[in-house]
């Protein structure tokens, strides 16, 4: 008997260990695949972004442009330079035509200097902006984006954190209360979140800002910005009341609509009425029954949500005026500033890739029926 028992021992351990051995080889082969399959797809998108942000090198085209019109004004304009013939002038102009584009590498080919965007960028080596330069006068790109960060960060960071959480709770309650006033009248409003968040940034700017004069019409602090921390905080609060308070108003009802309809799904399984037949108190059955199957879906869309304050909103933060990365974004499109551009696009698309790749294995700790590699 011992011994039977002791090759049953035996005969576990084995099947256990081959079980350890074949899951650790389906999690190595799973993640292998799984990077290079999002390291293919983010080199494919940032390419694409480098030419339509170059116009398939037409953009190469009005920068010579503007560099020969500058250049042939300013030695026209110069009167140093009047008593020189007109052959010379041609050669001066000539020269320093052929310089500048050196300097910007506009005397390559736009297939081969694509590529050596490409491969800059997936290094996280941006370079130098072509036109835009910092506060402190500095060209480098991420000096620029590391100056303009704070304060996306903190206007979209607080703005969306407050709308996402308010929304799954607000949605939670109103799914206990389903036909409720409140109910109907969240509903009645979700057709709103149709305007986008500059629409009511302009409304909002008239109302309290030009009209009863009681908030700022933009920008991110008062000027001169107050010396004392207190003051400034307050001044940055008084600020962001009104392009946080269209950031809400935009996305609001419609947000509480959707995650509102998702929880009334769950709750109408048959494992929830199983339970409630059971007797089991209401915010038992919400946090074990509802809330932890929609867990995932819930860590999807607040990861999503963080990655998305990177972009900022372009001309949400135009209109108010908010020294961001948006309204940076929007200045380098319009000054043909590729690098500014393709900076942007990069650091997103490795900060989408990563999320994407960690959410299967948060999946796997969050819902035991997902097994990472599994079918």
């Amino acid at each position: 008997m011992t011994e039977s028992t002791a090759v049953q021992s035996n005969e576990a351990a084995s099947f256990a260990q081959k079980s350890a051995s074949q899951t650790f080889n389906r999690l190595l082969k799973y993640t292998a695949v799984r990077l290079v399959t999002l390291f293919v797809t983010v080199v494919i998108g940032v390419y694409l972004t480098i030419l339509i942000a170059n116009m398939g090198g037409y953009v190469d085209q009005i920068l010579k442009g503007e560099i020969r019109q500058g250049i042939s004004t300013a030695v026209s304009m110069d009167p140093a330079l009047r008593e020189l013939s007109v052959e010379q002038r041609s050669e001066m102009i000539a020269d320093r035509i052929r310089i500048e584009e050196e300097r910007l590498g506009l005397n390559r080919p736009f297939a081969i200097r694509s590529l050596t965007y490409l491969w800059n960028a997936l290094r996280l080596e941006f370079g130098r902006a072509m036109n835009m330069t910092s506060d402190s006068g500095s060209r480098l790109v991420k000096n620029i984006i590391l100056e303009r960060l704070p304060s996306t960060l903190v206007l979209f960071g607080l703005s969306n954190l407050a709308l996402f959480f308010t929304s799954v709770f607000l949605a939670l309650a109103l799914s206990r209360h389903y036909g409720s006033f409140i109910d109907k009248a969240v509903v009645a409003l979700s057709p709103t979140s149709a305007a986008p968040p500059w629409f009511y940034g302009i409304f909002l700017i008239l109302i309290f800002a030009a009209l009863l004069r009681w908030l700022p019409f933009g920008g991110m602090v008062a000027a001169p910005p107050p010396d004392n921390p207190f003051e400034y905080a307050l001044s940055l609060m008084r600020h962001m009341i009104l392009p946080a308070s269209s950031l809400i108003l935009s996305s609001i009802f419609l947000s509480i609509y959707n995650w509102r309809t998702f929880f009334l799904i769950y709750s109408s399984e048959d494992y929830v009425e199983m339970a409630k037949a059971k007797g089991l108190n209401s915010r038992d059955i919400e946090r074990r029954y509802i809330l932890r199957p929609t867990l995932p879906t819930i860590i999807t869309s607040f990861a999503l949500l963080l990655i998305g304050l990177w972009g900022g909103a372009i001309i949400t933060e135009t209109v108010f005026n908010w020294p961001g990365l948006g309204r940076t974004v929007f200045r380098a499109i319009g000054q043909y500033d590729t690098p500014v551009i393709v900076a942007s696009t990069i650091i997103f698309a490795y900060l989408l890739a990563v999320t994407v790749f960690l959410l299967d294995f948060i999946y796997a700790l969050v819902d035991p029926r997902v097994k990472v590699g599994g079918n």
